[in-house]
């Protein structure tokens, strides 16, 4: 009987993304009510209800208790979720996985560099110039916050004119970024960053492919040699 159940919440639940696809309905577009939605595809209240249930935990659906349910954000958080729960358990069971991970990100965005070298538009370049100039002097500070690091490579994944690649770019750094917070603590040279984070840019900036390539995975191998030495100063 339960899988039964689960059979049908499936179903249900591809008629509802059919419904958002046919009428082409953006992010925040309300969807039937509950009661529409029963009759529409005949199926009990319960039902609507656990199929809703479950395209709001994928973000396909937004359920506002009292409004309605309309169309989620279809954000890349349930991927984020699950690649840090992954990484996490895999950590513990002895594996390499914040390295995988971290290797993940590099192979993706080492081979996407070239696409950006010397086609990055002139705002965005005064916004990554800007962007470095605050890593500098939060590493006099002491430190390069995060939130600094993650503009930069936002701005810099812009210019590739492909949302979904930024989206998932800035996925796997959020996954990135907290599951490493939680296990180790690299011990990362801020004066290092900013020069690393520095050459990037120039080399986008001047279109030299060999060099961006080279400057991303510098960078990433820096990461590297701390996570295997995560206690070197």
């Amino acid at each position: 009987m339960a899988a039964h159940n689960r059979g049908l919440a499936s179903d249900i639940q591809e008629r509802i993304k059919r419904l958002i696809v046919d009428q082409r309905l953006p992010s925040g577009a309300p969807l039937p009510t509950e009661t529409e939605l029963m009759e529409l595809l005949g199926v009990s209240r319960n039902s609507v209800r656990e199929a809703l249930k479950g395209l709001q935990a994928m973000n396909i659906v937004e359920i506002r208790h009292g409004f309605g349910t309309y169309v989620g954000p279809m954000s890349m958080g349930p991927m984020i979720e699950g690649l840090i729960f992954r990484t996490v358990a895999g950590h513990y069971r002895g594996e390499d996985s914040l390295l995988q991970l971290l290797e993940l990100r590099e192979a993706v965005e080492t081979g996407l560099i070239a696409r950006l070298a010397g086609r990055i538009p002139q705002a965005d370049l005064a916004e990554l110039d800007a962007l470095v100039e605050r890593m500098e002097a939060e590493a006099a500070e002491g430190a390069v916050r995060a939130d600094t690091d993650r503009a930069f490579h936002a701005a810099l994944h812009r210019g590739l004119d492909n949302l979904l690649l930024s989206e998932m770019l800035e996925a796997f750094w959020d996954a990135f970024h907290r599951v490493r917070t939680d296990l180790v603590d690299l011990h990362t040279d801020p004066k290092v960053t900013c020069r690393q984070h520095r050459e990037i840019l120039e080399a986008v900036r001047t279109g030299d492919v060999v060099r961006a390539e080279a400057a991303v995975r510098d960078h990433f191998g820096n990461i590297r040699e701390r996570l295997r030495s995560p206690h070197q100063e």
